[in-house]
């Protein structure tokens, strides 16, 4: 997902005010949806649709709305304002390839400093937070306060994904569709200011002024604020891995609420040698979580096989079934998919595997669905395979000397730095519009805002599942 991270955005095309209201008596806040689409498109589609999971449209543009509405709803019932906020909205295409696509993108569609009952002088705030804390809508007449777009040809053709269009039901019962009223909530999220106005690329604040986000980022290798630093120490600190923790108050007395420890693999043994140590490693989204109950084995590696397009890609041979049986398997990345590494690994006895990325880069989790797959599975760096896979040369078929232990660590939570302060997406290589504005995808369970929309998202933004709401708080709300 990409926020829209743009200071100011005007439309010259008239808004059309189509929506119901969110909020009122029952509600803490009211959210009004703008449709800004044309007749006949968007939420005005009229391509005949069945119900599905609670939602009662008749057509595609309807149920798109009615999906919008019921995100919208969640959000009302969350916060507090005496402004209505305005989401000027439209599903319109966006960028896609048969593999990926854009799902969504949305922002402030403007930006205040120095309002009546600003609490931080000389700083930026999102529309529809300066207009909550001034009480009066900041906003020009007519002009909402969230700019949101949605991909409107997502897995409706094919050179967009096809096959895996948006699930428009209400009830998360999305399976392996990606679930409409997630990307919503997300999406809203960075409209109410779940992003920063400074430009994390360059470094440079919008406006000589700081983003209220720049308040509560802190870069956890010199202790020093974002309002702190010059543009260089910005730009450092948005590609610095795991560098840029949240430094506010209610995140932080959350975090231990939402987040579980972070998983791990010791490794050791007789003939580990330098090797010996501990290891972070990104948790699979199929098969059993790791947890004080370590899972150990000798670590053995599986060779390649004539007619298999990547290591465990096909039934194993005679002799890796051999040698991963009642151990633990560590292949390399690429070939198939993961559930099908798994897959393979169980049905020969391995105890759990154990994926080595295939290129450089920090630790990620292992995608993809399969409910039949029971033994866990974690994924290292491509260095740490390297650092493995040369004390694995002299085994023996059926013992490496080499023992691995996947569990977790008590003592840290995934997603957090040594303080327990939860981590923002800082890969090495900039992601506009990702970069910064996001939680660490190294968060467990999954969050709401980190870069990407995770199968297992509850309709959530609140601890015990969901620290969304606690960082709008930081910021203000």
């Amino acid at each position: 997902m990409t926020p829209n991270n743009l200071r100011r955005l005007r439309q010259a095309a008239a808004l059309v005010l189509l929506a119901c209201a969110l909020g009122g008596a029952s509600a803490a806040a009211k959210i009004t949806i703008v449709n800004t689409n044309e007749p006949g498109v968007g939420f005005n589609d009229p391509t005949p649709v069945a119900p599905i999971g609670g939602n009662k449209g008749t057509t595609l543009g309807q149920q798109r709305l009615l999906a919008f509405q019921h995100a919208a709803g969640i959000w009302a019932a969350t916060l507090t304002s005496k402004v209505a906020v305005r989401v000027g909205a439209s599903f319109v295409p966006l960028a896609c390839t048969a593999d990926s696509a854009v799902l969504g993108s949305a922002g402030a569609n403007d930006i205040f400093a120095d309002f009546p009952n600003a609490p931080k002088p000389d700083t930026w705030y999102p529309s529809a937070l300066a207009s909550k804390l001034a009480g009066v809508d900041q906003a020009d007449p007519g002009e909402p306060h969230i700019r949101a777009r949605f991909n409107s040809r997502l897995g409706l053709f094919s050179d967009c994904m096809p096959g895996n269009p948006f699930y428009l039901g209400l009830d998360s019962k999305h399976g392996t569709q990606i679930d409409l009223v997630a990307v919503l909530l997300h999406e809203m999220a960075h409209g109410l200011g779940f992003q920063t106005f400074t430009d994390g690329q360059s470094g440079e604040r919008a406006g000589g002024k700081p983003s209220v986000w720049d308040h509560f980022m802190l870069d956890n290798r010199s202790d020093k604020l974002w309002l702190a630093m010059d543009d260089a120490e910005r730009r450092a600190s948005a590609t610095s891995g795991d560098g840029l923790s949240w430094n506010g108050a209610n995140v932080s007395g959350a975090v231990p609420f939402v987040l579980a420890p972070k998983s791990n693999l010791a490794v050791g043994g007789p003939a580990a040698g330098g090797a010996a140590g501990n290891y972070d490693v990104g948790d699979a989204s199929f098969g059993p979580a790791l947890g004080m109950n370590a899972v150990t084995g000798q670590l053995m590696p599986v060779a390649g096989q004539a007619g298999s397009e990547g290591l465990a890609c096909t039934v194993l041979n005679e002799a890796n079934a051999l040698a991963v049986k009642d151990n633990i398997a560590l292949v390399e990345r690429g070939g198939c998919a993961f559930t099908d590494k798994a897959r393979h690994l169980q049905q020969a006895g391995a105890r759990a595997m154990i994926v080595a990325d295939n290129a450089p880069g920090a630790v990620t989790g292992l995608g993809g669905e399969d409910p039949t797959v029971v033994i866990p599975a974690v994924r290292i760096t491509q260095q740490a395979g390297a650092a493995l896979k040369a004390r694995l040369l002299a085994h023996n078929g059926t013992a490496s000397g080499v023992v691995a232990s996947l569990g977790i660590n008590p003592d840290r939570l995934a997603g957090t730095d040594h303080l327990r302060r939860l981590l923002l997406f800082t890969p090495a290589e900039y992601s506009p519009g990702s970069s910064v504005s996001h939680f660490s995808s190294d968060a467990k369970r999954n969050q709401l805002m980190e870069p990407s929309i995770n199968d297992d998202l509850k309709q959530a933004l609140v601890p015990p599942f969901d620290l969304t709401t606690p960082l709008l708080k930081d910021i203000g709300w």
